[in-house]
């Protein structure tokens, strides 16, 4: 798969006006490019910022809103105010504006020249001035956008803008996002199912049931040479533990496994998908023991993690939000160190201030979070319609703060909640050979568990150690969703006042459409 952020632009829309006549346009537009210079060569923002010009009139401002919406590359607008752009020539444009904006108050020069400062620079320089103005239209249209205040070469500054970059770069790949449900929700379970139909108008995910059987067509096909390279390439990659299966079931389940990874790699490529979801009771054919089977033995554990790893969203259980989610958490932390995977919310241990919960699933978990080299490993698998011995990748994940997210749906809204977490070492688990992560919630595993279920939070997640509150914060603020932050200073009684105060406005919003 590409990497996220190759063909994708910002573009740069500086405010002017002509009333200080030419000279002082030509003064904007060079310290404009010698800006959007300075930044694409900080290497501090992801996505290449284009400068579009200075925009003098309402006619130009449309002109560049309509191009940038028509235009596949450009993922968001930033604009700046140079100098005092009157804020109704930006009525239209910002009306015609369908790509995410983030308003930029910042000057040129960093301090003022105390001993030379005259009329002429007082009128050229008016960005405290000019993006007010720009700000104040912003808010009386209701027009969503992140604003960032700061010195344009502040390295805080630049990290608040890349932020941004990578959250509209993710969304313009959700609308891309083409997510596979191989079976369908499970069990009657409700917080992972929703309104797909809702879910594509506002967030841009497409979301397709795909029969198993079309699978299977893709299985057949895979042949015992393709198989065994990739069986060789799982040998370089990770540690061989042969256990109580003995050498002959290991290598055939791990040829097993490899076979279905072949076969979901090509059915995915072929539908142009970039997400999809299992289910543990819908896998081909169900009889195992039949001599005409075709089907997976168990659930594709290994080859979900290593898809995940590749950039494939993924969600357990027929959970398409989740596998939605996760694609665009690896697209937002693409170039980071710490990686990122789909996990669930499994066991609970109380011991004091270090009380905590055990992340895992069967098998899912995504190998980027690992912190040391995993272990192809092959043990029982009792569960849905196979029970058979299973290959999968076995480690604890790495020490350190993260977060996780997921997005659940309450009716009239999509709402996504943020928690902030630390992960902590685990104790040796010799029984339990699946990869796991054992975190502490903030601002406490009491505080941190009870405004989760309050916000009627998901028990599955999409993990990151680089993708932050703000990160999901400015996801909201674009998609126009609900946002929620657990951290280091929730309290159980203000975060309820919020839940009210959400519902209110919620509620009210719709009532006034």
């Amino acid at each position: 798969m590409t990497k996220a952020f190759e063909n994708n632009e910002l573009w740069w829309v500086t405010g002017a006006q002509l009333l200080y006549g030419g000279d002082a346009v030509v003064k904007v537009d060079a310290h404009s490019k010698e800006m959007v210079e300075g930044l694409n060569a900080s290497g501090a923002i992801p996505v290449k910022i284009v400068y579009k010009g200075t925009a003098n009139s309402s006619k130009e401002v449309e002109d560049i809103m309509r191009a940038a919406n028509d235009a596949p590359a450009c993922v968001g607008v930033i604009t700046w105010m140079h100098t005092f752009s009157p804020a109704k020539m930006w009525i239209k444009g910002l009306q015609t504006l369908q790509k995410p904006l983030l308003h930029f108050h910042t000057q040129y020069n960093a301090e003022i020249p105390w001993d030379s400062i005259d009329m002429d620079f007082m009128n050229l320089n008016q960005s405290a001035h000019g993006d007010i103005e720009f700000g104040h239209i912003c808010a009386r249209m209701r027009v969503p956008r992140k604003v960032v205040v700061g010195y344009w070469k502040d390295p805080e500054a630049q990290r608040r803008i890349a932020i941004w970059a990578r959250v509209s770069a993710a969304l313009a790949d959700a609308r891309q996002v083409r997510c596979l449900m191989f079976g369908m929700n499970m069990n009657n379970v409700a917080v992972t199912d929703g309104d797909r139909v809702e879910f594509e108008q506002r967030l841009g995910y497409h979301v397709d049931y795909c029969p198993v059987s079309s699978l299977m067509d893709y299985w057949k096909k895979v042949t015992p040479e393709e198989t065994d390279a990739l069986v060789e390439e799982y040998k370089q990659l990770y540690t061989i533990k042969i256990d109580e299966t003995g050498p002959e079931v290991y290598w055939e389940k791990v040829r097993n496994a490899a076979r279905a990874e072949i076969a979901l790699r090509r059915i995915l490529e072929a539908n142009g998908a970039t997400a999809f979801t299992t289910n543990f009771d819908d896998l081909g054919d169900a009889d195992v023991n039949s001599p005409n089977f075709v089907g997976f033995d168990q659930i594709p554990g290994l080859a979900c993690q290593r898809l995940m790893a590749e950039g494939y969203g993924f969600g357990a259980e027929g959970d398409w939000k989740t596998a939605c989610l996760q694609r665009t958490l690896w697209v937002m932390s693409q170039g980071l160190p710490g990686g990122c995977s789909f996990l669930e919310d499994y066991t609970l241990n109380f011991a004091g201030e270090k009380s905590s919960c055990l992340q895992s699933h069967m098998l899912e978990v995504c190998p980027m979070i690992a912190i040391d080299k995993p272990k192809l490993e092959v043990h029982f698998l009792g569960i849905g319609i196979r029970k058979q011995p299973t290959a999968r990748l076995v480690f604890t994940s790495k020490i350190g703060a993260g977060s996780k997210a997921t997005l659940v749906d309450l009716g009239n809204r999509f709402r996504v909640i943020v928690q902030d977490v630390d992960c902590i070492q685990p104790k040796p688990m010799p029984k339990l050979p699946v990869a796991s992560a054992l975190w502490i919630p903030r601002p406490s595993f009491e505080i941190g568990a009870c405004a989760w279920i309050l916000a009627g939070g998901t028990h599955h997640s999409a993990f990151s150690y680089d993708i932050t509150a703000e990160y999901w914060g400015d996801f909201a603020e674009i998609t126009g969703i609900e946002f929620l932050h657990i951290g280091k200073d929730t309290t159980i009684h203000k975060f309820k006042r919020e839940l009210r105060m959400n519902e209110v406005y919620y509620l009210l919003n719709k009532a006034l459409q």
